[in-house]
C-alpha cells in the first residue's frame, strides 16, 4: 500500500508543479484536465501526509520511552503513543477505503431525468412527487436547481422533467436514486377505493466537461421552431425551442422552456453531453458486468429500487432490504437514512472484493 501512495504523491507533486507552469495555466483544456486529476487525488495526498506525521510522532515518542529514566515523562509519552497508534490505525482504514476504485464522476454535478411510467395520469402525479422530493433534498444541502427542459401531462403531473442539480457530490448521492421507482396508493379520481400501482423511471446523469465530450458540429442536426404550452409572453409567439438530433448515435434532446433561443440551446447540449458520457460511461461497464453486479444497486434503468406504499405508510428500498415508515418526510426530501446505507453496503461490498483480489 505505502508504494502506491507514495506513487500518488509523487504524482501530485508533479501536477502541483505542472499547473503552476503559465503554458498551462494559458491552455483551458489542459489545465482543466490537470486541475480534474489533481482533485481526484487531494484526499489520498492530504491522508497519507496526515498518517505519516502522526508516524513521525509516535516515533518520537517511543523513542522517549526506551532512552527516558523519568517515570513521569515516561509515563506521559506512553499515553501519547496510545492516542497516536488509534489515530495511526484509524488514517489506514480512511487510505485502504481511499484507495478503492472510484467513480471518477462522484464530485460532479448531475442532470436528473424523471418521466412517468406505467399508470397514466397518475403515474404523472408520481413523476411530480419525485422531482419535489428530489429537489427538495437539494436544497437541505445547499445545492442550486434549474428545471432544463419539462412536459407537463395537464393535471399537475410530468410526462417528463429533467432539470440539474449543482453542488460538491452531487453525484455521490444523488446516483442511488436512479432506476425505478414504484408506488401503491389510492388515485383521487378512484372512486371505489382500490390500490393502484404506478411507477416512474429516474435517471441521474453526470454533467459531462466540453474537455470530456467532444461534439462534432458536423454531427448535430438543429432544428428551431415555436415552443408551445403554457408560459410567458415569447411562448407560441417566437422560434425560440431547440431540437438537436445527435446523428451518430440518433439521441435527440428537445429544449424549450427558455425564452431565448441561445439560452435553449445551451441547455439542450448540456443534456446531450450528460446523455453521450452516461452512454459511454454504460459501456464501460457492460465490459466489465461482473463486477458491477457485485455492487449495490448496479444504477439499471430497468431495476425497479423502491416502493413507496401510502396504505402502509412505507418506504422500502429492494437493494438492501431498508423500510422506513414515514413516507412524507421522504417524499419531502429526507432520503439520507436510504443513500448513506446504500453508500456503505456499495462500500463494504468493493472492500470486500478488494480483499479478495489482495488475497
Amino acid at each position: 500500500m505505502y508504494d502506491k501512495l507514495d506513487q500518488i504523491e509523487a504524482r501530485y507533486g508533479e501536477l502541483e508543479a505542472q499547473m503552476a507552469d503559465p503554458a498551462i495555466a494559458a491552455d483551458y483544456q489542459a489545465a482543466a484536465r490537470l486541475a480534474r486529476e489533481q482533485n481526484e487525488l487531494r484526499d489520498v495526498v492530504e491522508t497519507y501526509r496526515a498518517l505519516k506525521r502522526v508516524q513521525r510522532e509516535l516515533a518520537d515518542a517511543q523513542q522517549i520511552i526506551a532512552e527516558e529514566t523519568d517515570p513521569d515523562l515516561r509515563e506521559l509519552a506512553a499515553a501519547e503513543v496510545e492516542g497516536l497508534s488509534a489515530e495511526a490505525e484509524q488514517l489506514e482504514v480512511q487510505l485502504r477505503q481511499l484507495l478503492l476504485p472510484t467513480d471518477s464522476r462522484d464530485r460532479k454535478d448531475v442532470i436528473v431525468e424523471i418521466r412517468a411510467g406505467a399508470g397514466g395520469d397518475e403515474a404523472g402525479l408520481f413523476a411530480a412527487n419525485l422531482f419535489r422530493m428530489i429537489t427538495r433534498y437539494a436544497e437541505k444541502r445547499n445545492w442550486k436547481m434549474a428545471v432544463l427542459s419539462s412536459n407537463e401531462s395537464g393535471i399537475g403531473g410530468f410526462k417528463e422533467v429533467i432539470f440539474e442539480v449543482r453542488g460538491d457530490g452531487a453525484y455521490s448521492r444523488l446516483k442511488y436514486e436512479s432506476g425505478v421507482h414504484r408506488v401503491q396508493r389510492v388515485p383521487e379520481t378512484e372512486s371505489q377505493g382500490r390500490i393502484h400501482t404506478s411507477t416512474a423511471t429516474v435517471a441521474v446523469l453526470p454533467e459531462a466537461d466540453e474537455v470530456e465530450i467532444e461534439v462534432r458540429a458536423e454531427d448535430l442536426r438543429i432544428d428551431i421552431f415555436r415552443s408551445g404550452g403554457p408560459g410567458g409572453q415569447s411562448v407560441n409567439t417566437t422560434d425560440s425551442a431547440v431540437r438537436i438530433t445527435h446523428l451518430p448515435t440518433g439521441l435527440v434532446v428537445q429544449c424549450q422552456d427558455e425564452k431565448s433561443q441561445l439560452q435553449n440551446k445551451q441547455r439542450a447540449m448540456a443534456i446531450l453531453r450528460a446523455r453521450l458520457l452516461d452512454a459511454e460511461m454504460q459501456r464501460q461497464h457492460d465490459e466489465l458486468s461482473a463486477e458491477r453486479r457485485s455492487q449495490v444497486g448496479s444504477g439499471e434503468r430497468s431495476e425497479k429500487i423502491r416502493t413507496y406504499n401510502y396504505p402502509q405508510n412505507r418506504v422500502t428500498d429492494h437493494r438492501i432490504g431498508l423500510s422506513v415508515y414515514n413516507l412524507p418526510a421522504v417524499l419531502d426530501g429526507e432520503l439520507d437514512a436510504f443513500i448513506d446505507e446504500l453508500a456503505a453496503a456499495d462500500q463494504a461490498a468493493r472492500l470486500q472484493a478488494a480483499a479478495v483480489e489482495a488475497a
